[in-house]
């Protein structure tokens, strides 16, 4: 499968019953642009290569961590029209790492890559993707005045956003393999048509 949300897409919630967002944990995000507008740059000969947008959300991303102490920002890839990342929820009554693979660990080998999830979103990684989506937005809007960035229509990202609970340790190597090799397998990615 090219994408992991494929089969996920279409369904209007599909959040884990009752799991805690704000607990410790890995977790795979997506955002995409809304429209899945190519706002971010582009591929040229399987690599990403950042537009002034593109180069603003990577910043964006790596203040996550000084804004939100209860975090860690491990992988990421800004691609030309959506964003993938994996944030870490430490543990906030220390402020010691560690990984948390959800309640339980899994019976079975965890090939499915965790739990889907969709929106709403309840506190916890909400208010970090929140906090993201606001503050890149505002750059952008500025960079639209200022710089002469593309104009978007009504948002510049979806109103939702896509999170895998990352259960093991396979699975978090497999989901950052992913993310690292997205610009190369970008022709069969489900998330670029415009």
């Amino acid at each position: 499968m090219s994408c992991y949300y494929s089969q996920f897409y279409n369904r209007r919630s599909i959040r884990l019953p009752g799991y805690d967002y704000s607990k410790p944990g890995f977790y795979f995000i997506t955002i995409c642009c809304q429209d899945r507008q190519h706002f971010l740059g582009e591929i040229k000969d399987a690599e990403m290569h950042l537009n002034e947008a593109g180069k603003m959300i990577e910043k964006w991303y790596f203040k996550l961590e000084e804004k939100f102490s209860e975090i860690k920002c491990h992988e990421m890839v800004v691609m030309p029209n959506h964003f993938h990342c994996i944030i870490e929820i430490i543990t906030a009554k220390n402020n010691t790492e560690k990984k948390g693979w959800g309640d339980h660990a899994p019976t079975h080998d965890d090939t499915d890559m965790g739990d889907h999830v969709g929106s709403p979103r309840p506190a916890g990684l909400a208010t970090v993707i929140g906090w993201f989506k606001t503050m890149t937005t505002n750059e952008y809007i500025r960079g639209v005045k200022q710089l002469g960035w593309r104009k978007f229509n009504k948002r510049f990202w979806q109103r939702n956003y896509f999170e895998i609970i990352i259960r093991s340790e396979k699975s978090y190597q497999r989901i950052t393999q992913y993310i690292k090799n997205n610009p190369i397998k970008w022709g069969q990615d489900n998330f670029r048509r415009k």
